[in-house]
């Protein structure tokens, strides 16, 4: 794929919006990837450039796959991990993806956990 045909990507294009808004906040930005299968989120402080906590699907805790319920859990995982860690307030990063589905799931359950964003 030749670099303008990467840079006029509906996706590419989408997800540098949303994550230009997220950074201009400065606080530590909960990121979101999904693929059909499974459901990955980290909390990323990018002043360091450091992942400060992980969930996935794919974590044992879960033994999930791709659907809104495990969604859920990755959320409410990542949610007490980011507690534990000290971190309670940060933004969300959905990336080229809806708000909708499994992504507001895992939102849902990161609320649920008590983070705030």
């Amino acid at each position: 794929m030749s670099a303008k045909r990467y840079e006029n990507n509906a996706a590419i294009r989408r997800s540098r919006r949303v994550r230009s808004r997220v950074k201009s906040t400065g606080r530590l930005r909960l990121s979101v990837f999904r693929s059909a299968r499974h459901i990955y989120a980290q909390i990323i402080d990018d002043a360091e450039g450091k992942t400060l906590a992980t969930a996935s699907s794919l974590d044992k805790e879960i033994k999930g796959g791709g659907n809104r319920e495990s969604a859920e859990a990755v959320g409410k995982l990542l949610g007490d991990r980011a507690v534990k860690a000290g971190i309670s307030v940060v933004s969300f990063d959905r990336g080229s993806f809806s708000y909708h589905g499994r992504v507001l799931a895992l939102a849902e359950g990161a609320r649920s956990a008590g983070l705030k964003f």
